[in-house]
């Protein structure tokens, strides 16, 4: 686990090397971000927030992609489709 800030925020943050890439998610208070690895079906079934970016290579790439995927519960919180994976993380801290 690593520390990532955006926006003046802390968050802990994942990277699991694979043989073929990385599999990222960011972990605010009440929700995660995560690349297109995770499957917003999953979250859904289990009722967490998931927020889904992708083609991301590192966490600033992630903050920066447009959302492209929510589960029910982070829809919730506020966040949509399109924002901004920054602005996502903010309405889960």
């Amino acid at each position: 686990m690593e520390k990532f800030t955006y926006d003046g925020v802390t968050f802990d943050a994942h990277k699991i090397a694979t043989e073929n890439g990385s599999i990222l998610l960011i972990q605010a208070s009440h929700g995660m971000l995560g690349c297109g690895y995770f499957a917003v079906e999953t979250a859904d079934k289990i009722g967490d927030a998931l927020a889904i970016v992708s083609g991301v290579k590192n966490y600033d790439d992630m903050v920066h992609a447009a959302v492209k995927k929510v589960s029910l519960a982070a829809a919730q919180r506020g966040v949509t489709v399109g924002m901004t994976g920054g602005e996502a993380l903010l309405k889960l801290r």
